[in-house]
Protein backbone atom coordinates (compact mmCIF):
# COMPACT_ATOMS: atom_id res chain seq x y z
CA UNK A 1 0.00 0.00 0.00
CA UNK A 2 1.32 3.47 -0.94
CA UNK A 3 0.87 6.22 1.50
CA UNK A 4 0.34 9.49 -0.07
CA UNK A 5 0.41 12.86 1.47
CA UNK A 6 -2.02 15.15 0.51
CA UNK A 7 -4.11 18.05 1.09
CA UNK A 8 -8.01 18.24 0.40
CA UNK A 9 -10.09 19.41 -2.21
CA UNK A 10 -10.33 22.95 -2.36
CA UNK A 11 -13.66 25.47 -3.59
CA UNK A 12 -12.18 28.74 -4.30
CA UNK A 13 -14.92 30.97 -5.11
CA UNK A 14 -15.87 33.32 -8.22
CA UNK A 15 -17.83 36.01 -9.54
CA UNK A 16 -20.26 37.17 -12.15
CA UNK A 17 -20.57 41.19 -13.45
CA UNK A 18 -23.38 41.82 -15.14
CA UNK A 19 -23.22 45.37 -17.44
CA UNK A 20 -25.52 46.36 -20.43
CA UNK A 21 -22.72 44.83 -22.54
CA UNK A 22 -22.89 41.14 -21.62
CA UNK A 23 -21.49 39.34 -18.67
CA UNK A 24 -17.65 38.37 -17.19
CA UNK A 25 -17.25 35.32 -15.30
CA UNK A 26 -13.84 35.26 -12.93
CA UNK A 27 -12.20 33.37 -9.91
CA UNK A 28 -9.52 36.29 -9.21
CA UNK A 29 -8.61 34.10 -6.03
CA UNK A 30 -7.61 30.82 -8.34
CA UNK A 31 -3.77 31.69 -9.28
CA UNK A 32 -2.82 29.04 -11.90
CA UNK A 33 0.68 29.28 -11.89
CA UNK A 34 1.73 25.41 -11.01
CA UNK A 35 -0.56 24.10 -14.13
CA UNK A 36 1.30 23.11 -17.37
CA UNK A 37 -2.03 22.49 -19.29
CA UNK A 38 -5.87 22.66 -19.90
CA UNK A 39 -8.38 20.73 -21.90
CA UNK A 40 -12.26 21.43 -22.00
CA UNK A 41 -14.36 18.51 -21.11
CA UNK A 42 -18.02 17.98 -23.03
CA UNK A 43 -20.77 15.46 -22.89
CA UNK A 44 -22.69 14.01 -25.95
CA UNK A 45 -25.78 13.15 -22.76
CA UNK A 46 -26.18 13.97 -19.39
CA UNK A 47 -26.21 10.38 -18.55
CA UNK A 48 -22.52 9.71 -19.33
CA UNK A 49 -20.10 9.91 -16.27
CA UNK A 50 -16.54 10.28 -16.99
CA UNK A 51 -14.79 8.68 -13.58
CA UNK A 52 -12.66 7.46 -11.78
CA UNK A 53 -9.65 9.03 -12.68
CA UNK A 54 -6.69 9.90 -10.29
CA UNK A 55 -2.96 10.58 -10.62
CA UNK A 56 -0.72 10.28 -7.42
CA UNK A 57 1.75 13.50 -8.78
CA UNK A 58 -0.99 15.55 -10.86
CA UNK A 59 -3.11 18.46 -9.50
CA UNK A 60 -5.91 18.82 -11.36
CA UNK A 61 -8.77 22.26 -11.23
CA UNK A 62 -12.23 22.51 -12.65
CA UNK A 63 -14.17 25.69 -14.02
CA UNK A 64 -17.92 25.02 -15.52
CA UNK A 65 -17.56 27.55 -18.77
CA UNK A 66 -21.11 26.88 -19.62
CA UNK A 67 -23.96 24.68 -17.93
CA UNK A 68 -23.31 23.09 -14.70
CA UNK A 69 -22.09 19.61 -13.29
CA UNK A 70 -21.63 17.11 -10.28
CA UNK A 71 -17.67 16.89 -9.66
CA UNK A 72 -16.76 14.08 -7.20
CA UNK A 73 -13.08 13.30 -5.95
CA UNK A 74 -12.33 10.60 -4.04
CA UNK A 75 -8.62 10.04 -1.76
CA UNK A 76 -6.70 7.46 -3.51
CA UNK A 77 -4.76 5.29 -0.40
CA UNK A 78 -3.55 2.90 -2.93
CA UNK A 79 -3.63 2.52 -6.19
CA UNK A 80 -3.96 -0.98 -6.81
CA UNK A 81 -7.01 -1.47 -4.76
CA UNK A 82 -8.69 1.95 -2.95
CA UNK A 83 -10.22 1.83 -0.17
CA UNK A 84 -13.60 2.20 -1.03
CA UNK A 85 -14.30 3.60 3.01
CA UNK A 86 -13.18 6.68 1.87
CA UNK A 87 -15.07 9.90 1.96
CA UNK A 88 -15.75 11.59 -1.27
CA UNK A 89 -16.24 15.14 -1.54
CA UNK A 90 -18.93 16.13 -4.08
CA UNK A 91 -19.83 19.60 -5.56
CA UNK A 92 -21.89 20.94 -8.71
CA UNK A 93 -20.28 23.71 -10.25
CA UNK A 94 -22.15 25.94 -12.18
CA UNK A 95 -21.77 28.26 -15.18
CA UNK A 96 -23.92 30.53 -13.35
CA UNK A 97 -22.18 30.43 -10.19
CA UNK A 98 -18.12 30.81 -10.83
CA UNK A 99 -15.67 28.61 -8.43
CA UNK A 100 -12.86 27.01 -9.35
CA UNK A 101 -12.58 23.54 -7.94
CA UNK A 102 -8.63 22.60 -6.98
CA UNK A 103 -8.18 18.73 -6.14
CA UNK A 104 -4.64 17.67 -4.90
CA UNK A 105 -2.43 14.92 -6.07
CA UNK A 106 -3.48 11.34 -4.88
CA UNK A 107 -6.89 11.76 -6.03
CA UNK A 108 -8.98 9.86 -8.08
CA UNK A 109 -12.03 12.95 -9.72
CA UNK A 110 -14.99 12.47 -12.24
CA UNK A 111 -17.28 14.30 -13.58
CA UNK A 112 -21.10 14.02 -14.95
CA UNK A 113 -22.93 17.18 -16.97
CA UNK A 114 -26.58 17.96 -15.76
CA UNK A 115 -27.65 20.43 -18.61
CA UNK A 116 -27.07 19.88 -22.02
CA UNK A 117 -24.22 21.81 -23.30
CA UNK A 118 -21.87 21.59 -20.10
CA UNK A 119 -18.45 22.49 -20.33
CA UNK A 120 -16.00 21.92 -18.26
CA UNK A 121 -12.52 23.58 -18.51
CA UNK A 122 -9.88 21.51 -16.78
CA UNK A 123 -6.02 22.87 -15.86
CA UNK A 124 -3.36 20.43 -14.67
CA UNK A 125 -0.06 20.16 -13.33
CA UNK A 126 1.44 17.56 -15.05
CA UNK A 127 2.33 17.26 -18.52
CA UNK A 128 0.93 14.77 -21.39
CA UNK A 129 4.14 12.71 -20.67
CA UNK A 130 3.69 13.16 -16.81
CA UNK A 131 0.29 11.93 -17.04
CA UNK A 132 1.34 8.49 -18.64
CA UNK A 133 3.16 6.78 -15.96
CA UNK A 134 0.62 8.49 -13.29
CA UNK A 135 -2.79 7.33 -14.46
CA UNK A 136 -5.36 5.40 -12.49
CA UNK A 137 -8.46 4.53 -13.49
CA UNK A 138 -11.56 3.10 -11.75
CA UNK A 139 -15.52 2.54 -12.63
CA UNK A 140 -17.56 5.27 -12.07
CA UNK A 141 -19.78 3.85 -9.02
CA UNK A 142 -15.99 2.50 -7.40
CA UNK A 143 -16.69 4.69 -4.47
CA UNK A 144 -19.98 5.66 -3.26
CA UNK A 145 -22.52 4.52 -5.77
CA UNK A 146 -24.98 6.89 -5.30
CA UNK A 147 -22.71 10.05 -5.55
CA UNK A 148 -24.34 10.87 -9.57
CA UNK A 149 -27.61 10.86 -8.68
CA UNK A 150 -29.65 14.21 -8.64
CA UNK A 151 -31.82 14.30 -5.90
CA UNK A 152 -35.28 15.54 -5.84
CA UNK A 153 -35.83 18.35 -3.03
Amino acid sequence: MTKIERGTPVLVPGGLAVDDRGTVSFANDFHPGAFKRFYVLENFATTTIRAFHGHLKEEKAFFAVAGSAIVAAAPMDDVRAPSKDVEVQRYVLSARKPAVLRIPAGYANGFRALEPGTRIFVFSSGTMEDAAGDDYRFPADYWAPGIWNVEDR
